[in-house]
């Protein structure tokens, strides 16, 4: 497993600077990466123990990717994420299988959460971000005639590139003994 891991934190810190520089995370990257898990997992199981064994493990990375893609899925589809997170997310899944993909994606979040706010205050954009999201979440529960429209050009975007790699550095971290026991 330690060699998935580490192959999901190279993918996650490539895609980070990537993501960085130029704001896109390339597709040969993140489908290279699901790829890899998939087939990397079934070959690594058919190795140890046999055909049956091989497909276990690629139905977990396929379960990994599955739910890994889920919550990034829907924010992709409400507009709040971009597709190339949504595929690095699936691909630490397939790689990492889901308990590690999740956790790393748990860890990913928390970073995220964390340095938003504090970049925006640094900013001084902020409060205004705060009020268009309280805005946007009471919307739906005033009168048409009362509702507060947030034009799209002052929405925040954010590269999750880093806070992605941030939280997959942190699964190795959390796990470095067990995988290196293994």
């Amino acid at each position: 497993m330690i060699y998935f891991v580490l192959a999901a934190t190279l993918a996650a810190g490539m895609a980070a600077w990537t993501d960085w520089r130029t704001g896109l995370i390339p597709n040969w990257l993140s489908l290279g990466a699901i790829s890899l898990g998939i087939l990397g997992h079934f070959g690594s199981g058919f190795l140890a123990g046999g055909l049956r064994t091989g497909a276990v493990e690629a139905g977990l990375a396929l379960a990994g990717l599955l739910l890994c893609a889920l919550a990034p899925g829907f924010m992709y589809w409400k507009g709040g994420m971009g597709g190339g997170d949504l595929k690095l997310f699936a691909a630490i899944g397939a790689l990492c299988q889901p308990m590690l993909g999740i956790e790393a994606q748990m860890y990913g979040f928390v970073v995220a959460a964390i340095v938003v706010p504090a970049r925006m205050a640094f900013r001084g954009e902020l409060l205004r971000v705060l009020g268009n999201s309280l805005a946007l979440a009471l919307n739906p529960l005033r009168p048409a005639a009362r509702r507060r429209e947030v034009p799209p050009e002052v929405m925040t975007w954010f590269r999750l590139g880093p806070a992605i790699f941030a939280g997959m550095l942190l699964v190795v971290l959390a796990h470095s003994y067990e995988l290196l026991a293994s």
